[in-house]
């Protein structure tokens, strides 16, 4: 088994099947050893849309799972991608949005719920640059949607 396999099993992390974008665009791209992977919401474990407006409808610390969630979506499309998340030498940038009311302020709290999860998994490579940011709506109503930028082999 890879070695990252492994962690993720360790982590008790299963990766979803490979999330079909619903509308016209693809789940990645992949140009000049650089994986461009396309924005993620989240998925609880019963496959539905965690859905609702941070800091009205839920708490940061809920939406802080559910970057969780999106981060491991983001893992299952890397997988897809590479066959083998060996392959990845750095996660190199993070773009996430959290669905929010006006003066909501733990933007980055609630995202540190995928950047936690990419330190996990792949200890200092996981390590990256990142935004985070509100907005005032996302698809299907959903907490938080993250993108990210992986370097591989």
């Amino acid at each position: 088994m890879a070695f990252i396999d492994t962690r993720l099993a360790e982590l008790g992390i299963v990766l979803p099947p490979l999330p079909q974008p619903a509308v016209n665009h693809v789940p990645f791209v992949i140009s000049q050893g650089l994986l461009f992977i396309s924005g993620q919401g989240p998925t609880g474990k019963d496959g539905q849309w965690c859905r609702g407006c941070v800091g009205r409808d839920l708490s940061h610390q809920r939406a802080y799972e559910h970057a969780r969630f999106a981060g491991i979506r983001l893992l299952s499309v890397a997988k897809a991608a590479l066959r083998n998340l060996d392959r990845i030498q750095r996660v190199v940038k993070v773009v996430g949005f959290v669905n929010t009311e006006p003066g909501f302020r733990k933007h980055s709290a609630v995202i540190n719920g995928c950047s936690d999860l990419f330190l996990e998994v792949f200890g200092e490579k996981g390590r990256h640059a990142r935004s985070a940011v509100g907005v005032s709506s996302l698809p299907e109503n959903i907490t938080v949607q993250v993108e990210a930028v992986l370097e591989f082999l």
